[in-house]
């Protein structure tokens, strides 16, 4: 293994989500080798979630700098360049740039629900669902408040299209990405031109003159050349001097498209689940959804096929602080515990405990489906409840996935089949504990595989991976998912949980109530500032 990376050939994967940014290197047959990482917080500045572009930069050079030192300490050799190079990052949100490449506002990331108004609009007028996050509900809206900054706007990207065009010098983006900017259109595999029209017609209406077309960039499927390493972004990576240029990158591509090819679930009838700071569902469909529905985005796998997606925008941040409590309170006794033991001990016995009374809402911020504009994070209980660890457990990892429930019911309205739902995410490391708990709340069997807590980085990582494959023709006449299933997941070892009628029955009932209670989440809004 130290001549394939001393000769570079292997493939490196970055993905920027919304706590850490993760770089994993991987062989050529998909084995991830070493991961480095770094952490980052957003920001809750002027009424707007964002991180600064500076964040950014120093967040690359410090999850590759702790890459390197991983591969050395484990294989004693220092990478200086790669076959292949691919860029993640949280889909959506609004990075809006002027003629001379300035950012003109800070980033807005997906996490923004102020875009209700342009979203509601768009959405009626084009007959398709734009959620507040996607580039387009926010570029609509900053032109509905007036802002003066969107006659300067000359360009609009995604993080990870960002990040691609600083390593890269090209302005491309991959089409799940893309998806997330505006909708596609499954026949041309590009932007919708009927519905960019329209766009046009109603933004023309409150003073804007450039096509939505030349501001957004140009859409690549997976495989794709999508340029090399430059030296200046050899240099962004590894200020030393060591990384050499001219690794092939493949299209940038968005969180939910890395997690679907870590999951093996691009092809129809496959899903995923996606459980972080946000938690996501993504099914690849076999035919087009019968209505609109605002719970439901429709984007698509990296190659373009359409995929129905559930996006919540809170997902397993309040359980790990309630897990931090726990850790501190064990150092506080003079137990010393990593954050895994501390997770298993808190959520051990809650599959079999009784959480009747207890309720969980784990809403840091606002959460369309559940119908809130901001979050207060919550726990409840009747005075007649019981209260344990093992209870309260069980309500905070069942409030975990009580919004995307509810999104999956509605797919399951529209006849939508998927034989086994993929999970991935650093959540499922809990001995199938919240492996269980999602296929209770799902209704269909949910499966871990063994690489499962790799998430995007590995994702993006394989896309690379297959890219290189195209271009040196090893992957000649395979598409993407006969290339992950012959060269990745042949041998894979997957673990399926198939809930019980039981345990369908105990969620349902649980979601009810939840469900119930979300009056409380508005009064807390209203009375907690």
């Amino acid at each position: 293994m130290q001549t394939a990376i001393a000769e570079g050939r292997t493939a490196l994967g970055i993905e920027l989500g919304s706590t850490r940014i993760k770089a994993t290197l991987i062989d050529e047959s998909g084995t991830a080798l070493a991961s480095g990482s770094s952490t980052w917080e957003n920001q809750f500045a002027d009424g707007l979630w964002t991180y600064s572009l500076e964040a950014v930069h120093a967040g690359l050079r410090d999850a590759y700098a702790d890459l390197v030192k991983q591969v050395n300490g484990t294989f004693g050799v220092t990478p200086t360049g790669y076959g292949a190079l691919g860029v993640s990052a949280m889909m959506h949100g609004y990075l809006a740039f002027g003629a001379d490449g300035e950012l003109l506002v800070p980033f807005r990331t997906w996490r923004n629900t102020n875009t209700g108004p342009a979203a509601a609009t768009l959405s009626q007028e084009f007959g398709v669902n734009i959620p507040l996050r996607w580039s387009v509900a926010h570029h609509y809206q900053a032109l509905l408040d007036g802002e003066a900054h969107v006659a300067r706007v000359t360009s609009l990207n995604t993080l990870a299209g960002y990040v691609h065009q600083l390593l890269s010098g090209r302005t491309v983006l991959g089409v799940g990405d893309a998806s997330g900017m505006f909708p596609i259109d499954a026949a041309t595999g590009g932007y919708d031109s009927a519905l960019l029209a329209r766009f046009d017609a109603l933004a023309a209406a409150h003073g804007a003159q450039a096509p939505l077309l030349d501001l957004l960039p140009p859409v690549l499927a997976a495989g794709a050349d999508a340029g090399t390493l430059t030296e200046e972004g050899a240099a962004l990576l590894d200020p030393s001097g060591t990384l050499r240029p001219g690794a092939l990158l493949c299209p940038p591509e968005g969180d939910a498209g890395t997690g679907m090819v870590a999951t093996n679930a691009v092809s129809e009838r496959t899903g995923n689940v996606s459980a972080g700071t946000s938690i996501f569902a993504m099914v690849v469909l076999e035919r087009p959804l019968g209505g609109v529905h605002h719970e439901i985005d429709v984007v698509t796998t990296p190659e373009g096929l359409p995929v129905a997606m559930v996006h919540c925008n809170n997902g397993s941040s309040e359980l790990g602080a309630w897990v931090g409590i726990f850790g501190e309170f064990a150092a506080a006794l003079g137990v010393q515990a990593d954050s895994d033991a501390i997770f298993g001990a808190v959520l051990g016995g809650a599959l079999e405990a009784d959480a009747d009374g207890l309720l969980a809402y784990n809403l840091l911020s606002g959460e369309p489906i559940a119908g809130t504009d901001e979050g207060r994070p919550l726990f409840v209980r009747t005075p007649g409840s019981r209260l344990t660890l093992a209870g309260f457990a069980k309500a905070q990892l069942f409030g975990v996935f009580g919004t995307l429930s509810l999104g999956m019911r509605i797919l399951a309205s529209e006849g939508v089949a998927v034989d086994t739902m993929f999970a991935h995410g650093g959540l499922f490391r809990t001995g199938g504990i919240a492996q269980r708990a999602l296929a209770a709340a799902v209704g269909s069997p949910v499966a871990v595989g063994e690489s499962a807590s790799e998430g995007g980085s590995w994702g993006i990582a394989l896309l690379a991976a297959y890219t290189r494959a195209v271009a040196d023709g090893s992957a000649a006449g395979r598409d993407l998912g006969t290339w992950l299933d012959e060269t990745v997941f042949a041998a894979a070892a997957v673990e399926p949980v198939v809930p019980t009628d039981a345990e369908i029955a105990d969620y349902a009932a649980f979601i009810e109530r939840w469900q119930a209670g979300l009056a409380l989440q508005h009064a807390a809004v209203a009375a907690v500032r």
